[in-house]
């Protein structure tokens, strides 16, 4: 006995239980994103193909909840990020104005790759072995890349900040 392509198992496997994973997304987060989680839901489904059980939908619904709750905390840190960095804005809203700009200046001086390695252990707050296997190598060679990368950021934030924040000479300040 033969089985069908994984290709085939999984096109039927889409079609019987798209529209069950579609209204759990919707009622869990919504129209907005209701598409994304169903994609990325059945993204992991393709990659863990072989581990999917004989009763697929509670697997696929677990999957999804997950994905749901992944995007929660990805928003609640968002936020806290956010909300940090409004209160620690106690001087001058023009210098946080200033240090933003150079900041994300400098992020866009960057290559992609380095970009990338810092937003993950930054901004999405992965630890170093998860963004290596996110990237696809060991958590050492990510570790040295990572170093590489926040040495090219520091240097490229110093050429931001000398660019959008000039410097004075001490006769212009007296003044």
């Amino acid at each position: 006995m033969t089985h069908p392509p994984i290709r085939d198992r999984f096109a039927a496997l889409f079609g019987r239980h798209y529209r069950p994973v579609y209204a759990y997304a919707v009622s869990r987060a919504g129209r907005d994103l209701a598409d994304d989680i169903v994609s990325d839901t059945f993204l992991v489904a393709w990659r863990r193909f072989e581990a999917i059980p004989d009763d697929p939908l509670p697997w696929l619904l677990g999957v999804a909840r997950n994905i749901v709750h992944e995007r929660h905390r990805d928003s609640a840190r968002q936020l806290r990020l956010r909300s940090q960095s409004s209160a620690e804005v106690e001087g001058d809203v023009a210098d946080a104005v200033t240090e933003r700009a150079a900041t994300l200046g400098a992020l866009d001086a960057l290559g992609v790759a380095d970009r990338e390695l810092l937003t993950l252990v930054g901004w999405h707050g992965l630890a170093a072995r998860e963004a290596a296997q996110v990237v696809g190598c060991t958590t050492a060679t990510f570790l040295v890349r990572l170093h590489r990368a926040r040495k090219r950021f520091e240097q490229a934030l110093a050429d931001q900040s000398a660019v959008i924040v000039p410097s004075r000479s001490a006769e212009e300040i007296r003044r």
